[in-house]
C-alpha cells in the first residue's frame, strides 16, 4: 500500500514543486550576460512614458501647439479671385478645441476637435461699382478624418446695400475657401501624426 501511494505522489500532479524533504525547489543561480547575448535580445521598446513600460494608457495634451499650428496655417491662406470680385482672410478669430496623443496598448493615437472662426474682407463688382464686404467665416466642428465632411457658415457684416440676389453670389463665392482650408488642416493632420 505504501508502494502504491509513494508511485502516486511521484506520478501525479503538484501545483508547486518540492524536493524529497518538502521544500521548495531552488531558485537557478543568476548568471551574467555577454554582449552578445543581451543585443540578441533587445528589452521589449514601449511607446510614451518610461514610467508606463506595458503601454496601457497615457494621454498628452497638445492644446498649446495645436492652437498655435492651426492659426498659423490659417493664418497663411492665399487671398481668391472669382469672377465678379476676390476675397482673403486676415484674421483667426475662433481657434478653440482640443488636440490630443493617447498612447493605449503601445499604440498611438492622435485626434482633435476644434471650432474655428476667420475674418475675412474682400470687394465685388455689383451693378457696375465696387463694394467692399466683411464678414466671418465659420467652422462649427472639424475632428480627426472627417475633413471631408467640412461645413462653413458665411455671416456678411454691412450687408443692408446687398440684395439677396448678391448676398448669394457672394455667400457662394466664399464657399470656395473650403478646398484651400481643407487643405492646411490635412497638412495639420500629418504634422499632428507625427508629434
Amino acid at each position: 500500500m505504501e508502494e502504491t501511494e509513494a508511485a502516486e505522489k511521484a506520478t501525479s500532479y503538484r501545483y508547486w514543486v518540492r524536493d524529497a524533504t518538502g521544500d521548495a525547489a531552488p531558485l537557478p543561480p543568476p548568471r551574467k550576460l555577454d554582449a552578445a547575448q543581451l543585443a540578441a535580445n533587445p528589452p521589449p521598446s514601449t511607446l510614451g512614458s518610461v514610467w508606463n513600460k506595458a503601454g496601457t494608457w497615457e494621454e498628452k495634451n497638445l492644446n498649446s501647439w495645436a492652437s498655435s499650428r492651426i492659426k498659423d496655417l490659417l493664418g497663411s491662406l492665399d487671398p481668391l479671385e472669382f469672377s465678379t470680385g476676390k476675397a482673403s482672410v486676415y484674421e483667426v478669430s475662433k481657434c478653440s478645441g482640443d488636440a490630443f496623443l493617447v498612447t493605449v496598448r503601445n499604440k498611438r493615437r492622435v485626434g482633435y476637435t476644434y471650432e474655428l472662426g476667420l475674418k475675412f474682407k474682400g470687394e465685388w463688382l455689383i451693378k457696375e461699382e465696387s463694394k467692399k464686404v466683411k464678414g466671418y467665416l465659420d467652422i462649427p466642428e472639424i475632428s480627426f478624418g472627417e475633413l471631408e465632411d467640412l461645413e462653413v457658415q458665411i455671416s456678411l457684416r454691412d450687408d443692408k446695400d446687398l440684395s439677396s440676389e448678391n448676398k448669394a453670389q457672394i455667400t457662394k463665392d466664399l464657399k470656395s475657401f473650403l478646398a484651400p482650408i481643407r487643405e492646411k488642416l490635412c497638412k495639420f493632420e500629418e504634422e499632428l501624426k507625427d508629434r
